[in-house]
């Protein structure tokens, strides 16, 4: 028996107002991440310059290593995977991203040029940074593969995990953060595999990747510090698909 004005059970209360979509990533773990990201990058740089280029020990045996279990069919993977780190398709991966982030017809064209945009700003830091360290190569008999200028930091590794990290991001935009987690993990491995090949084929010592890996990060966490301002139509949505299915109107 319940006294008169007293509810029966005792539930949670109901909102009638609409459900916010899930919480982007905040500005603090951003910041976090492009600060710890540029530092070490940065140390890897001073290290490279102090040395004036000299590889460090476990760089020549990784390089050692490389060159002694180089053989087929692992060498012409390895040469065809890593030219997939390069030229247009890096870029095609940039405009499918802002394909899959946008919204509408106007929203996607921003969210395209955005992408490009992002990957274009980190060729342009690399390229600097390649010419001001100047960290050459390895001796070219060792090569397995074409390769150009400096070494400093590896341009494949750079390219290849910006692209990636873009087209994570668009996907993740497009279906929510569920689908995006399986595609992210296949995107990082294209990516890190991207970077090893050129080790594996001689262009490069172990140093020029990962600094290319830690450029990367850097360049895309700013990224997204800066997308509520690029994309604000993503902001006033209300949110983003938890799940697939749910796409850009």
């Amino acid at each position: 028996m319940t006294g008169p004005g007293r509810d029966t059970e005792a539930g949670p209360e109901r909102s009638t107002g609409p459900v916010p979509g899930p919480r982007r990533p905040g500005t603090r773990p951003l910041l976090a991440l492009a600060a710890l990201c540029a530092m070490l990058f940065t140390a890897v740089a001073v290290t490279v310059a102090v040395r004036h280029g000299a590889p460090l020990a476990p760089e020549q045996a990784a390089h050692r290593w490389a060159l002694a279990h180089r053989g087929e069919p692992l060498r012409s993977a390895a040469g065809a995977l890593t030219a997939t780190g390069t030229g247009p398709v890096p870029y095609l991966m940039a405009v499918l991203a802002g394909l899959l982030a946008g919204r509408g017809a106007r929203g996607r064209l921003r969210a395209v040029a955005s992408a490009v945009a992002v990957l274009a700003v980190g060729q342009a830091v690399r390229y600097g940074l390649m010419e001001l360290l100047a960290r050459p190569r390895p001796t070219t008999a060792d090569w397995a593969g074409r390769a150009s200028g400096y070494a400093f930091p590896s341009g494949h590794a750079t390219t290849s995990a910006l692209a990636a990290g873009l087209l994570a991001w668009g996907i993740a935009r497009y279906a929510g953060r569920g689908p995006a987690r399986t595609w992210c993990a296949v995107l990082a491995f294209w990516a890190v595999a991207v970077g090893l090949t050129r080790v594996y084929l001689g262009v490069h010592w172990p140093g020029d990747v990962l600094g290319g890996w830690l450029l990367a990060g850097t360049v895309l966490s700013l990224a997204l510090l800066l997308e509520r301002y690029v994309l604000p139509d993503r902001y006033a949505a209300g949110g983003l698909p938890e799940s697939g299915g749910a796409g850009p109107a």
